[in-house]
C-alpha cells in the first residue's frame, strides 16, 4: 500500500548536502530518490505556478511567473514590484508559501515536491550573502583551529552555507540543533 499522506509541517524536502558541490551561483542538489523526468518536473512547477498566480490574484499582487527545472528540481520565480511582502522578515513568508505551493502540487500529483519557490529574486540575493557568511566562518576556523557556530537558518539556507563550506579543503560543517533553531557549526576537519 502506498503512503499519499501529506508530508508533516516539520518535515523538509530541501536536502542538506552530505559531499562536497561546486559552488557556482545554484547550489547543487544530492539526488536522494530516483531522478524524475523533467516534464514531470515541469509539470510539478506548473501546478505551483498556477497555484501562486491564485494567490496573487487574490491579493491584487502583480507579477510573471516563470515555471522552469532547475538542478533536478521544479522552480517557480515571481517577479515584479510590490512583492516584499511575499518574502517576509528574513523570507519566512517565502518559505510558507513555497510549502503551500509543495502541497498544491501534492495534492495533485500524490507525491511529494521538491519545488523551489523565489520572489523578487529573493533567494539569489540571500545565497550571495549565504556565501559570504559562510566564507567568514572558514576564515575564522582556520585562523583559530576553533568551531564556529552561526545563527539559526532555514533549510535553504543551511543548504547554501554548506555547499560552500564543503567546496573548502580542510574544514567540514554539519547542521545541530531542531527547527526552528536549527544552526550551522563550522570546525576543522577531522
Amino acid at each position: 500500500m502506498t503512503d499519499t499522506s501529506i508530508p508533516r509541517a516539520d518535515q523538509s524536502l530541501d536536502d542538506e548536502p552530505t559531499a562536497a558541490a561546486p559552488v557556482d551561483g545554484e547550489p547543487e542538489e544530492t539526488e536522494t530518490a530516483p531522478a524524475k523526468g523533467d516534464g514531470d518536473l515541469f509539470r510539478q512547477s506548473e501546478i505551483a505556478a498556477d497555484y501562486i498566480e491564485g494567490l496573487l490574484d487574490i491579493l491584487d499582487y502583480d507579477g510573471d511567473i516563470d515555471e522552469l527545472v532547475s538542478g533536478g528540481r521544479p522552480v517557480v520565480e515571481v517577479v515584479g514590484g510590490r512583492l516584499q511582502n511575499l518574502v517576509g522578515q528574513r523570507g519566512a513568508t517565502l518559505e510558507a508559501l513555497q510549502e503551500l505551493a509543495r502541497l498544491a502540487v501534492f495534492r495533485q500529483t500524490g507525491s511529494p515536491s521538491r519545488l523551489l519557490l523565489d520572489v523578487g529574486g529573493y533567494r539569489a540575493n540571500r545565497r550571495k550573502e549565504l556565501a559570504a557568511v559562510a566564507r567568514n566562518a572558514v576564515e575564522k576556523v582556520k585562523e583559530h583551529g576553533e568551531a564556529v557556530r552561526l545563527e539559526p537558518m532555514s533549510a535553504f539556507e543551511r543548504k547554501c552555507v554548506h555547499d560552500v563550506v564543503n567546496a573548502i579543503d580542510g574544514v567540514e560543517s554539519e547542521s545541530e540543533g531542531v527547527e526552528p533553531n536549527r544552526r550551522i557549526v563550522v570546525r576543522p576537519a577531522d
